[in-house]
């Protein structure tokens, strides 16, 4: 296996590949380069440097990757590394790319993955190539270009070529962040027509559900007394709850295609959403009042005369633009509804005036940014519109959920993203004074710091918690290491208040990892500060799956398989003597280690 990358999801990739998959591994990186960590300026320097020596020296004393949360994980420094600036043909030949298996390039500039996984495609027309790109427009057309170059490179249709994966780790860890934003919110994972839907029960004892996923972490007084479990059998979920009956689950609720029960778009349908966009309320409760009172006196009309009701509406009307006759020699109570009309039709002209100028002021203002409006509360506020923080904004308005965004640049790629669903947005420097105020984080119902320095992030959550100690808060950093300290030292310092800290590597990695070992993971979700995957394959060639029966497949804290797929549908409610036979294609959910074992290429031992 050769992973090329210049960032820690290389880094984290490779230690996967060769401490869960036993894999031999090269990782191209560019030249060590000394590095500074930038000093913490603003409100809160020294309280955040402070936590930063701590976090740091937590991280330097913790085994790699080892903290409860599967096997642990060789330092990638134990691979075989190449420095190298760019991976042109000379270093793609000298890490082994003719004989690889696989080549994993995970750049964080998408032209830089292009250019090399052609080149390794001419160089190898056998391999499996796994890209890292944001576009995904483009990467649809390059998946389709680079198979079609493998297979014009072999000569032969029926001969084996090498497959094109292309993944983006902002979409594979954007809605792990999303849903830890928002308490309550359900965990989904949307892919290859598929839809998997699962959310935590708090204090609930068994929840309902098709299956229970994961124990949480049991709790008191704010302090964590024991850690997740994944994939418990039933009896260990008897236990659990037994002994601590507030202990929370995560339990699926939900597996069809996605044509059967597809997320809401959040952005609003038929006429309503036009007009609140167009019309401020004000304007809207006046025209729908001056309507009312016109409709009144239609209704006197037809009760004072005894003419038929459209006949009223419409003599009304000619009243109200003063364009009837004047009502000489008709009853006093007929004068009397004209004059009424006639002055409705004087107030009605400012209105429509307002009416027009607010219009026109919303096309005016249509490629500017919204400011949050005053009475706002209970949104999330999301710090960065970078790669990740635009996919998270996506996911939260899929979800329907309020946001205001925080970006220092006017030039962040998210900005357009977030004109076009007209989410408010706030310009300015996280670190100044003021700037979250105008957020109304006093008023929000999470922070979702994933701006790509991790500094920044800690100082937005050390000074939001300094104004709502009870405030969610989710911040996203480099190292994932680094994020287990940050967690767990702000839980200490903030014991009821509820904190996650997230890395990007940590969440995208396993996807890209099991796409190099030939299988497309559906996805990923996050319980706590583990993940567990979820995949769709067939029987045959698994001998933990093929011709066992859905009991024997269970192994509890490794693999359960969820679904079959018929190809007509999706039968979940399967017997537990239910033998799986080698066509028969499941849908599984999977830890780090079981889905290791399941895919492994090797004859290493899986325990």
């Amino acid at each position: 296996m050769v992973v090329c990358g210049d960032d820690g999801l290389a880094h984290r990739l490779a230690a996967e590949l060769r401490g869960v998959y036993g894999e031999e591994v090269v990782l191209v990186v560019p030249p060590a380069q000394r590095t500074v960590r930038p000093p913490v300026v603003g409100r809160a320097r020294a309280v955040s440097a402070a936590l930063l020596d701590r976090v740091v020296s937590a991280a330097v004393n913790r085994a790699a990757g080892n903290a409860g949360s599967g096997p642990p994980l060789t330092p990638a420094g134990d691979a075989r590394t190449l420095e190298a600036a760019e991976p042109v043909e000379a270093v793609l030949a000298e890490a082994g790319v003719e004989r690889a298996a696989a080549l994993a390039l995970v750049y964080d500039d998408d032209e830089t993955n292009i250019r090399a996984a052609l080149t390794a495609r001419r160089l190898n027309p056998r391999l499996r190539l796994v890209l890292r790109l944001y576009n995904r427009r483009l990467g649809q057309h390059i998946e389709e270009l680079l198979d079609q170059a493998a297979l014009l490179a072999s000569g032969d249709e029926d001969a084996a070529v090498g497959t094109t994966t292309v993944l983006s780790a902002a979409d594979t860890a954007a809605p792990a962040l999303a849903a830890t934003a928002i308490a309550g919110t359900a965990k989904v994972v949307q892919t290859d027509g598929l839809l998997l839907r699962a959310v935590e029960h708090h204090g609930e004892g068994a929840a309902p559900g098709l299956a229970t996923l994961a124990l949480l972490s049991s709790e008191t007084e704010g302090h964590i007394e024991q850690g997740p479990q994944l994939l418990p059998d039933a009896e260990a979920v008897r236990t659990a709850v037994a002994a601590s009956p507030g202990r929370g689950t995560v339990v699926l609720e939900q597996v069809s295609y996605a044509s059967e029960g597809s997320l809401s778009t959040g952005r609003g349908a038929g006429f309503i959403a036009p007009m609140a966009s167009l019309f401020s309320r004000r304007l809207r409760w006046s025209l729908a009042g001056v309507v009312t009172c016109v409709l009144a006196l239609a209704v006197a009309l037809w009760l004072a005369t005894g003419i038929h009701p459209l006949g009223a509406l419409y003599l009304t009307l000619l009243d109200l633009f003063a364009i009837n006759d004047p009502a000489v020699g008709d009853p006093l109570a007929r004068q009397i509804l004209q004059l009424l009309s006639g002055l409705m039709g004087l107030l009605l002209l400012p209105v429509l005036l307002a009416a027009a100028l607010e219009a026109l002021g919303t096309f005016r203002s249509a490629g500017a940014l919204r400011k949050p409006p005053r009475g706002m509360s209970g949104h999330v506020v999301l710090l960065g519109l970078g790669k990740i923080g635009t996919r998270v904004l996506i996911r939260l308005r899929e979800l329907d959920i309020p946001v205001v965004c925080v970006e220092s640049g006017p030039e962040a790629r998210g900005l357009a993203v977030a004109r076009r669903l007209r989410v408010p947005v706030v310009l300015g420097d996280v670190t100044q004074e003021g700037v979250l105020e105008a957020a109304k984080i006093q008023r929000a119902g999470a922070l979702l710091a994933v701006t790509s320095s991790d500094t920044t992030n800690l100082e937005a959550v050390l000074y939001a918690r300094s104004l709502r100690q009870d405030l969610n808060a989710v911040l996203r950093l480099y190292d994932d290491d680094f994020a287990t300290a940050v967690y767990r030292t702000l839980r200490a310092a903030h014991p009821y208040a509820r904190t996650r800290s997230r890395s990007v590597s940590h969440l995208a990695a396993p996807s890209f990892a099991g796409a190099m070992m030939g299988r497309q993971i559906l996805g990923t979700i996050s319980v706590e500060r583990r993940v567990l995957l979820f995949a769709a394959l067939e029987a045959g060639g698994h001998p933990q799956l093929e011709g066992r029966t859905m009991g024997e497949a269970f192994r509890s804290g490794h693999w359960r398989v969820l679904a079959l797929d018929t190809g007509t549908g999706l039968t979940w409610d399967l017997p537990a003597d239910r033998v799986l036979r080698p066509t028969d294609r499941v849908v599984l959910a999977a830890t780090r280690q079981g889905m290791a074992d399941l895919l492994r290429r090797h004859g290493r031992p899986e325990g």
